[in-house]
């Protein structure tokens, strides 16, 4: 088969052309179709992330090469995205790239699955973005499924399941037990609709991430799970194609590690709106409000404690509210918003006092637990008004009631 010459970008250049300390080897994509495909077929780009694949890059590869070879109708490229490997995987992957039609390679200096697919993806050109774990623990016969769904134009984004009836999977009870718990969570805490977030076995349409991939921040293993909670938020179809897996024993995954990662990158999605935001800042300072009490009551008395715990606690959570809830930052209205936390401390002042008051006239010498209980209600009450006060007063636009600030776009990583 003939190709066009290559048309290399700078960052495209052989990194023997590249200035002294660039970070990245190129990836080197042929600007014609590539594969056995006519010129006319949509191109579809499969991305293989490794790191530290010595053993079982070269086996894989080929056997995947020899699979899309055979008979995949669409026009296809293979690019093994090295990412910061110490053993011989890049050498091997490069290797294979000089000797195999349609396999080219990328490397970055820093790990990351997440990071590896992000730099392949936004490379190319093709219109199908494919990727699969190296291990090929999913059977090939899936891809074409997978693919088809997203040429068609039926989907947006279509995923491998191991967790959806008639799927075939040989794997151990601890992993199973570990799959079918994680993705309950994203059933329980981000409502996910889709059954399987972590099958390393997926495709998305070009123009789509194009969109979604500004928006993503995690760049390790939480990368799948963020980019489908995104597609599902934003009304995309995501396409699931049940799949035969076989575990394999010789995985580079840290269970533990990757399992932590992965619950707080669940957190950090659960608490995107600023209700989460502002429910979970409250919650601290309630907390952090009986704790002073209980810290001043006995030196103070419980009207002197009452109100200097809820004023310190208040001007924190003012702050807090500020930064994290409603994206400001720098002094820009800073002295006005506290002054009108002030009043809305007032406010929680009175409530809570006012509690105490009634408590101490029922009973004089109330127990210190059912004291804080009574206060720690009052306080919620408070919660309630602060967060109508904070709205729609303290952190409204000026001159325009009840419109909240929007909040800045935080800085995504590149």
């Amino acid at each position: 088969m003939t190709s066009t010459p290559l048309r290399l970008l700078p960052w495209q250049a052989p990194r023997a052309l590249l200035p002294a300390g660039a970070p990245d080897a190129p990836v080197v994509f042929p600007a014609a179709p590539v594969g056995r495909a006519p010129a006319a077929s949509p191109r579809v780009d499969i991305v293989v992330p490794v790191y530290n694949e010595a053993d079982g890059i070269e086996a894989s590869i080929r056997r995947l090469h020899a699979f899309l070879n055979a008979g995949f109708p669409f026009a296809w490229r293979i690019v093994i995205a090295d990412n910061a490997s110490t053993d011989a995987t890049l050498s091997l992957a490069r290797a294979l790239a000089f000797e195999l039609a349609q396999v080219s390679v990328v490397r970055l200096e820093a790990k990351g699955r997440g990071r590896a697919l992000r730099r392949a993806w936004s490379a190319s050109d093709a219109d199908v973005l494919v990727y699969m774990d190296v291990d090929l623990s999913t059977d090939l016969r899936a891809l074409l499924p997978l693919v088809s769904a997203l040429v068609s134009g039926h989907s947006d984004v279509a995923i491998g399941t191991r967790l959806a009836p008639g799927s075939r999977v040989v794997r151990g009870l601890k992993r199973e037990f570990i799959s079918r718990s994680y993705n309950r969570i994203l059933r329980v805490v981000l409502g996910a609709r889709f059954s399987d977030a972590q099958c390393g076995f997926k495709a998305i349409r070009a123009d789509v991430a194009r969109t979604l991939l500004p928006e993503i921040e995690d760049q390790g293993w939480f990368f799948d799970t963020e980019l489908l909670i995104l597609a599902q938020r934003r009304g995309l179809r995501i396409h699931e194609v049940a799949v035969d897996w076989t575990d394999d024993p010789d995985s580079r995954v840290d269970i533990l590690s990757t399992a932590l990662a992965d619950l707080r990158g669940v957190l950090r999605l659960r608490l995107v709106t600023p209700v989460a935001r502002f429910l979970v800042i409250g919650v601290v300072s309630t907390l952090a409000y009986a704790g002073l009490y209980l810290l001043l009551r006995g030196g103070l008395g419980a009207t002197l404690a009452d109100g200097l715990a809820l004023a310190v606690t208040a001007v924190a959570n003012t702050q807090a509210n500020r930064h994290f809830t409603f994206g400001l930052r720098g002094r820009t209205s800073l002295v006005r918003q506290h002054a009108a936390g002030g009043v809305v401390f007032l406010l929680a002042l009175g409530l809570t006092g006012g509690a105490l008051a009634v408590l101490q006239g029922l009973d004089p010498h109330p127990a210190r637990l059912l004291e804080v209980t009574v206060l720690v209600v009052a306080s919620a009450f408070a919660t309630v008004s602060r967060y109508v006060a904070l709205r729609t007063w303290v952190f409204a636009t000026p001159g325009r009631s009840g419109r909240l600030l929007e909040p800045l776009t935080p800085t995504r990583p590149s």
